[in-house]
């Protein structure tokens, strides 16, 4: 038994009986407009990230020359066949080399221009922060208003693993200097696309 594992097990064997609900977290008035998408996007554009819109027939056509230009590309999403197969990955530092990942998102946040991720759109948690660069593509159908509505998804209870991504790696403690890259994915770009959408070409 791992050490994790038997933590857990300590905090199960102690945890009190009986039922102990939640509290339930109160709904606020969104503070953005009804395009949730134009919102979603300004949002995301002030976090350092960008949305690139898909081509007619190239979902990926906003990102081509980045994806054409990369060694490693590790894709989790049927619309790209990458060249690092995550479900293959031993260990979570083996994608320490990657390029250029692609994932899909559960769902988009419009007043925060974030995206969220489980461990079933990664596959490799480690690869959304040890790649380059982060290609996500969002259904505009799942971009909720705020943070509130977002911890009414069911993700939040039923995943091992979730995470909140708003733009790229970002610090500026030093000096003020603000530098993408430092801790994670140099950039994130976002493609509107709806699921089941078409392929992308090559």
């Amino acid at each position: 038994m791992s050490a994790r594992d038997a933590i857990l097990a300590e905090i199960r064997k102690n945890r009190p009986a009986g039922e102990h609900p939640l509290p339930a977290v109160p709904l606020f008035t969104p503070l953005v407009g009804d395009d949730l998408v134009a919102e979603f996007g300004e949002r995301l554009k002030r976090m350092g990230g960008r949305i690139a819109e898909p081509g007619a027939d190239d979902v990926f056509a906003g990102v081509r020359e980045r994806l054409d230009g990369a060694r490693v590309v590790a894709s989790a999403v049927p619309e790209l066949a990458g060249n690092r197969d995550l479900t293959a990955v031993a260990r979570p530092r083996d994608v320490d080399d990657v390029d250029v990942a692609v994932v899909r998102a559960v769902f988009g946040i419009a007043e925060t221009g974030s995206v969220l991720f489980t461990q079933d759109q990664l596959v490799v948690n480690a690869v959304a922060y040890l790649a380059q660069h982060l290609v996500v593509l969002l259904d505009p159908a799942d971009i909720l208003p705020n943070v509130q509505a977002a911890y009414l998804r069911p993700e939040f209870g039923q995943a091992a693993y979730a995470v909140l991504h708003t733009g790229p790696s970002a610090t500026a403690d030093i000096e003020g200097v603000l530098i993408h890259g430092a801790q994670g994915v140099r950039s994130l770009t976002v493609i509107l696309c709806p699921r089941g959408g078409a392929a992308a070409r090559g």
